[in-house]
């Protein structure tokens, strides 16, 4: 292709008819979206720009200097020349565009030469060493055509062809595999030899000269550990550590609530909180292992379908581990999906039905354990674990515990158990307000129940059933407002009028 025009004035004729040419060229093999690099001055094809943009850009600043070959539009591969022969190849005769031989030779340091005969005599036959055995593959492949009759592509111009792809399309390295696998199963004779991931990829490039190494350094720019530094593990001018431990490595952090927790009586995580210490004073052997495991369970309904069924519910149950520090244990990673309940239905109050199966793990795990390796310790040790609470909303609550959370019936099914009868508004305040003794909870509370023991005393005779213990609780406590509850404290319950 003729690019004298490319030396002439900007303003002349010959480089306008050149120009649109290439913007011809450009667009009909490297275009994305409608865009192509701009090899202007400016823009040093680093940036994608429209076709009209591109024209104004090199009208206005002109070509880069010495972009005579069109690698980043599409001349590295699309050439239309024959593939050369054996013959072409030995001789030094090849395609200009497309020369994967001399890539070849100059990524391994090996001139081109006829390998068979010097000065007519002939090698003696001996096995290829490691770097001959991956130079002599390297030749295989660019000899071999990407598929039978194919004329344009060998099997190493269309690898760099796609990986030329991905670097002007931005492709992550997942896509690039997908890619690869669409093309094996599309093609497989085609594909047949090549990577079959970018990390394969990755290594036919370092073969190709075109990789790179990479080298630790000290983060306040001491030393560089490479060559008589390469195995040194500390900066010898500040002595830091060249590795860091990473942060998301919960082997350490596992015994955070008892050796990295701040104890000053403050509220900072569960681990301060009194069902947690009274939980290590009733479970001594548990406790005295930092390491045991305390989990919390959440479960509750979704509908994962969104907008296309609106009765469809799917409940997770799912375990947190509240030894690690707040800035980690109610993070995703630390999330342990136990169970997945499909549906389509809630489970509703059989959901013990499916919990069976994690309830006999948790009772092993708190009975006997499991022997685990402690790897910030390097010791192994007999992991225990407790379930300590369970998370969920107020309907979720009474699925999970099996107690009705609706109105007034929630509290009074409760007490209704202990005493054997429908409790009246009196019971309920005496279950709410005293300990399993029967002790009142503070001053105030005592002196309530002895006014309301007072007033029940003085009901007629056979008068002292639910209705008329309600009426001693509203002389007590007052007449209740029109719309408004009264709250006992395991519930609400709906005022009478």
């Amino acid at each position: 292709m003729d690019k004298t025009w490319m030396q002439k004035n900007r303003r002349s004729k010959e480089y306008w008819n050149g120009l649109q040419k290439f913007l011809d060229y450009a667009f009909q093999n490297s275009s994305i979206n409608g865009m192509i690099l701009c090899p202007c001055k400016e823009c040093k094809c680093g940036v994608c720009i429209t076709r009209e943009n591109a024209e104004l850009h090199l009208k206005v600043y002109g070509f880069v200097k010495g972009y005579t070959h069109w690698a980043a539009h599409g001349e590295f591969v699309y050439s239309s020349a024959p593939k050369p022969t054996s013959y072409d190849i030995s001789h030094g005769v090849r395609d200009e565009l497309d020369d994967m031989h001399g890539l070849v030779h100059d990524a391994m340091g090996i001139p081109e030469q006829d390998y068979t005969r010097i000065d007519g005599t002939e090698y003696k036959s001996q096995l290829p060493n490691v770097e001959a055995e991956k130079f002599y593959n390297l030749i295989d492949n660019s000899n071999k055509e990407l598929y039978s009759g194919c004329k344009r592509f060998s099997k190493l111009s269309f690898m760099i062809r796609l990986l030329h792809l991905k670097c002007l399309g931005k492709f992550s390295n997942k896509i690039f595999d997908m890619l690869l696998d669409l093309l094996k199963e599309a093609f497989p004779d085609a594909m047949d030899g090549l990577p079959k991931s970018y990390y394969e990829a990755e290594k036919l490039m370092k073969e190709l000269g075109l990789g790179y190494d990479k080298y630790d350094a000290c983060p306040n720019d001491c030393t560089l550990y490479w060559g008589v530094d390469a195995r040194r593990k500390h900066c010898e001018t500040c002595k830091e550590s060249r590795w860091v431990k990473s942060e998301n490595d919960p082997t350490g952090h596992m015994r955070w609530h008892a050796e990295g927790r701040t104890k000053d009586g403050n509220m900072r995580h569960p681990a301060d909180s009194l069902s947690w210490q009274t939980f290590d004073f009733h479970h001594l052997e548990f406790s005295q292992d930092s390491r045991n495991v305390r989990l919390g369970l959440a479960s509750d309904g979704f509908n994962p379908f969104k907008n296309m069924s609106s009765t469809h519910s799917t409940w997770p149950v799912i375990l947190m581990p509240y030894n690690l520090p707040p800035w980690m244990c109610m993070k995703q990673p630390n999330f342990m999906l136990s169970l997945l309940i499909p549906g389509p239905f809630a489970p509703g109050n059989n959901i013990d039905i499916y919990l069976k199966p994690l309830i006999a793990e948790l009772k092993e795990l708190w009975d006997v354990g499991v022997n685990t390796y402690d790897a910030s310790r390097k010791e192994n040790f007999q992991l225990r674990a407790a379930l300590l609470w369970t998370i969920s909303d107020f309907p979720g609550y009474a699925i999970l515990s099996g107690w009705s959370t609706k109105g007034k019936l929630a509290l009074k099914e409760e007490i209704m158990k202990k005493l054997g009868h429908l409790p009246s508004r009196v019971d309920m305040f005496e279950h709410c307000y005293t300990d399993s003794n029967g002790n009142p909870g503070n001053d105030d509370v005592a002196a309530t129940l002895q006014a309301l023991k007072e007033k029940v005393s003085q009901l007629p005779p056979g008068s002292n059933d639910d209705v008329g213990r309600n009426d001693a609780f509203a002389q007590v406590f007052g007449e209740d407002n029109n719309g408004c509850v009264r709250m006992y404290g395991l519930g609400v319950t709906p005022s009478d009028k």
